[in-house]
């Protein structure tokens, strides 16, 4: 099912958190007042921005963040999560946050006097230490008494990782060095899973291939990507047959053998249980709307 919850920060800073775990798209809308900046951030899956009833749209993808600000007109949230998707979303008023970076702030493009007045957009990666903080926006396990202080001190914590473009390499990685060298092998790990997927290499030679112990890979991907290595895997080779099919280049069998199905019953029992229908029924119903 989808769910969103409203985290409160302080009055004028919120964040938002998406998640949508049904087989369906869930569509967010909420108001959202002018001389507010928006954050978006793609943790798993992915979701898209409905701009002008519909006349526009902007894809928010995994491990990518999205920034938005119009001081001209409201920007309402209009937002269409993809299944299995993750997002969480940072809304803080231009006031509050000019006084969060005081004169020091040549670095941030829109708080510039020649931009001030101007609208702004900004597509960028979500970097290792970041990934760390939404992950435990997420995955929050501590005493219920303490949350509203811990979401505080997080949310504060991903604007100031957001806006860290510090012209030294190693400045990002100080303050989280063994967690980010974590993350960053778990993201190669989902990288060769993804490129072998016809052939994948077993959990134990993936964990020697990044250089992890088998139980932090284990614990590390879930955390994550909110899923075992093979459970991620099998929901993007399903997503990855579902685009080869809707190509309209590929036979079903062709279709399974590409993501490493032998035999097209096994192909056609996985297909199934990810979308409820076959993959021959699936092209039926596409090549019927053409």
């Amino acid at each position: 099912m989808g769910s969103q919850e409203e985290i409160k920060i302080e009055n004028d800073f919120i964040l938002l958190r998406f998640q949508n775990e049904s087989d369906t798209i869930y569509k967010i809308e909420r108001p959202v007042s002018q001389g507010l900046i928006q954050f978006h951030f793609g943790i798993k899956g992915k979701g898209k921005f409905v701009f002008n009833q519909g006349n526009y749209a902007l894809d928010l993808k995994e491990e990518k963040a999205l920034l938005f600000y119009n001081p001209q007109k409201e920007l309402p949230l209009h937002l269409e999560l993809a299944p299995n998707t993750w997002v969480i979303s940072a809304i803080i008023s231009i006031k509050k946050f000019h006084g969060l970076f005081s004169s020091d702030a040549e670095h941030v493009p829109f708080l510039s006097d020649e931009n001030k007045d101007k609208k702004y957009y900004k597509e960028s990666d979500i970097s290792p230490s970041m990934a760390i903080v939404l992950s435990q926006l997420f995955h929050y396990n501590l005493n219920p008494s303490i949350k509203n202080l811990y979401y505080k001190g997080k949310g504060y914590e991903l604007l100031s990782l957001f806006f860290n473009r510090s012209e030294d390499p190693n400045a990002e990685q100080c303050p989280f060095l063994i967690d980010e060298e974590n993350v960053l092998k778990i993201k190669k790990a989902k990288e060769i899973m993804i490129a072998n997927m016809a052939e994948p290499p077993g959990l134990e030679n993936l964990a020697e291939q990044v250089g992890l112990s088998l139980k932090k890979l284990k614990m590390g991907f879930k955390q994550i990507y909110g899923d075992t290595v093979f459970g991620f895997l099998f929901d993007y080779k399903m997503d990855y047959a579902r685009q080869l099919l809707d190509s309209g280049s590929y036979n079903v069998n062709e279709v399974g053998l590409k993501i490493g199905y032998s035999t097209g019953s096994h192909f056609i029992a996985a297909f199934k249980k990810k979308f409820g229908t076959t993959p021959k029924k699936y092209l039926m119903n596409l090549n019927s709307n053409v």
